[in-house]
């Protein structure tokens, strides 16, 4: 019987399919479990219609029949808890910043903000370029390659990169 640690080090193996990241680093991995011959894992989609979550699956279902005695690989989508950009772990954020893309850092999301309270804050903090670091940057498209990204320019490397956004 595969143990749920040999489970999690191939799902780390399972890279996104639109990002430099694995789905482990990611945080999309909700559940394992493991009944005997028979795997089940509960995955978190980044959005609601991720055109990557049948390439996620098949890649899933791949790499863990490499495993021994396992009869049944079953891959379920939950939309409970959702998913959010605070689930990347350190490592998941430092690969995509290598590869140019910058999540926010954690902290309440705007939208529970204005349920709670009737102001709503004003944020003035530039997002730092991944490239050289300076926070001269701005917004240069709020669509991105993916629905989970936009576009920001810096100013003073003059480079494009990409920006998760919070959801």
């Amino acid at each position: 019987m595969p143990t749920r640690d040999a489970v999690i080090e191939l799902l780390r193996e399972v890279p996104d399919p639109e990002m430099p990241i694995s789905i482990v680093d990611l945080g999309i991995v909700e559940r394992v479990e493991i009944d005997d011959t028979n795997v089940t894992v509960d995955i978190l989609p980044t959005f609601v219609g991720c055109p990557a979550l049948a390439m996620i699956q098949d890649d899933i279902i791949k790499k863990l029949r490499t495993l021994d005695d396992v009869d049944d690989i079953i891959v379920n989508f939950m939309y409970e808890p959702a998913w959010s950009v605070d689930r990347i772990s350190a490592a998941g954020r430092e690969s995509l910043r290598e590869h140019g893309v910058t999540v926010p850092q954690g902290g309440s999301d705007i939208h529970s903000m204005i349920k709670q309270t009737a102001t709503v804050p004003l944020r003035t903090s530039a997002i730092p370029c991944p490239f050289c670091e300076s926070k001269s940057t701005r917004l240069d498209s709020a669509f991105g390659p993916t629905r989970c990204r936009m576009i920001y320019y810096c100013e003073a490397c003059r480079n494009s990169f990409e920006h998760m956004k919070r959801v």
